[in-house]
């Protein structure tokens, strides 16, 4: 089977119009949970997701939405990904955009940890400068005195833990599995989940019609930005686009200060810059590994 030549420029275009959407989608996660309840939210954004890809992918893939011989392995990616959506809307629900972000950024770190147990993965020397780099960005951001509550630090760690074991899954799963059925069932997935539990939990206040709206469009971006992202990586390697990915953090520091008006200290904008590093560095390995 021959693969169509990649198109890098095409691919980091993609990429970096899947960061803003990201960006956007956190704007109107954090806004809506100052009223609303996390489940709600998330339960939103997977229902729209899931029938976006229904009305518009539905007719024309039919079976091939779903049809898959690894259906556990999906269940289970699609856990991990509910798990971090729910840890990262209640994050933001506590902090500001630009530090939860920095935190859950910290998730490649994590993935380098990781997969060398669970890969077989070995970590070099600029790894192992990585990984360091990468935590001691987060304790420069959370640190005491910095003003970020407990309970939102805990919840943006177990949101870039469960996200780095996402990570490490999907890469297991890449080879095997069409993007566009990774999208279906974690949209089903979480879907399925979130529904089963928004009887049971406090619903909040009656939405208005801009929050419905807001609601919809939180599924719309999401749905929107993870497909990009995988048309990206389709065009171009995973070394020269994780890299342009932390070009979120970016955004996330201009949102929260033009919406929220709020601006991360000094220490916290140094250890922003230190995540990222981390991350380049980790992707500059990558890069180095597969050239060799």
């Amino acid at each position: 089977m021959t693969h169509p030549p990649q198109r890098p420029l095409l691919g980091i275009g993609l990429a970096l119009l899947a960061v803003v959407l990201f960006s956007t989608l956190d704007v109107f996660t954090k806004y809506l949970s100052q009223r609303f309840p996390v489940p709600l939210l998330v339960w939103a954004r997977y229902t729209v997701h899931l029938l976006l890809m229904v009305v518009f992918l539905g007719p024309r893939l039919r079976s091939r939405l779903f049809v898959t011989r690894h259906p556990m392995q999906h269940v289970l990616r699609s856990v991990l990904l509910l798990i971090t959506s729910l840890g990262g809307v209640a994050a933001f629900q506590r902090m500001p955009l630009a530090e939860t972000t920095a935190i859950i950024f910290a998730s490649p770190v994590i993935v380098v940890l990781l997969a060398r147990p669970l890969l077989g993965e070995r970590i070099g020397a600029l790894r192992w400068l990585a990984v360091l780099l990468g935590f001691g960005g987060v304790l420069m951001v959370a640190r005491p005195g910095s003003g970020l509550v407990a309970d939102g630090v805990i919840y943006a760690l177990v949101a870039a833990g469960a996200y780095a074991l996402y990570q490490l899954l999907t890469r297991r799963m890449a080879a095997t599995e069409s993007p566009v059925t990774l999208l279906f069932y974690t949209a089903l997935i979480g879907c399925g989940a979130m529904s089963l539990a928004i009887p049971w939990l406090d619903h909040g206040p009656t939405p208005s019609g801009t929050d419905y709206t807001l609601m919809a469009l939180m599924g719309l971006l999401a749905g929107s930005g993870h497909f990009l992202l995988t048309r990206a990586f389709r065009e171009a390697p995973a070394s020269l686009l994780s890299p342009m990915l932390y070009g979120q953090l970016l955004w996330s520091t201009l949102f929260g200060w033009l919406v929220f008006t709020h601006l991360p200290d000094a220490v916290a904008l140094a250890g922003m810059l230190v995540i990222g590093t981390a991350g380049v560095l980790i992707a500059v390995d990558s890069r180095r590994r597969s050239s060799t």
